[in-house]
């Protein structure tokens, strides 16, 4: 009876690769729900955002870091410009005592002014040393001309980055079906953007520099 018992109950050999479908379908159309309706991908964008925010940031202070050294070059060669000098040492110090929250569209905004107005002392300080013949031979000078420019470009590259990224999350976090998800599960508001703002266009405006000969 205990042999016949077991047989009644063991699933036929014919039944079972349907049901083996059936789970592997349903992990498949899970998968593509959750991927789908946002549950993966929120959070993936989320985490996309902080990084290039971050990137953005850092560039900033890279930038940052170079100014000391540029200001005490231009110092020796030009100390009659001494209210530029103190405008990028002024600029400098606001700009790097901001705490950003990329979450906080004030925050932004202020980290963005104060961004801007360095990037405008930066380009009057370049500008004025055109006037310099011995600053611009100076080969520490000109290396740091150099680190700028290029700082300059990667501070760009990462902005577009983390506006791209913005953009794909706010997208997620407000258009159907992953908005709903993110209604019930997340509760993300969207993203404030880098320069969307018309008070914080003097940071895409800065002076260009000359870093010809």
């Amino acid at each position: 009876m205990t042999m016949v018992r077991t047989l009644l109950r063991a699933p036929s050999p014919r039944r079972r690769p349907f049901w083996a479908l059936a789970a592997l379908g349903g992990v498949v159309g899970f998968s593509v729900f959750a991927t789908g309706c946002g549950l993966q991908s929120i959070p993936r964008a989320k985490n996309d955002v902080d990084a290039a925010n971050a990137e953005v940031v850092s560039q900033y202070q890279r930038r940052s870091d170079l100014v000391p050294n540029l200001v005490s070059v231009v110092k020796g060669a030009a100390a009659s410009e001494k209210d530029i000098l103190e405008s990028v040492v002024n600029a400098r110090a606001k700009a790097t005592s901001m705490n950003v929250k990329a979450d906080d569209p004030q925050s932004l905004q202020k980290f963005q002014e104060a961004q801007g107005e360095l990037s405008q002392a930066l380009g009057r300080l370049l500008v004025v040393s055109e006037n310099y013949p011995d600053l611009k031979s100076n080969q520490g000078f000109r290396d740091l001309q150099v680190q700028l420019e290029g700082t300059e470009n990667r501070i760009s590259v990462a902005r577009t980055r983390a506006i791209d990224s913005i953009r794909r999350f706010n997208e997620l976090v407000t258009v159907f079906p992953s908005s709903l998800t993110n209604s019930l599960v997340f509760h993300h508001q969207p993203m404030p953007q880098y320069g969307a703002d018309k008070d914080v266009r003097s940071l895409e405006q800065a002076p260009k520099v000359d870093f010809g000969n």
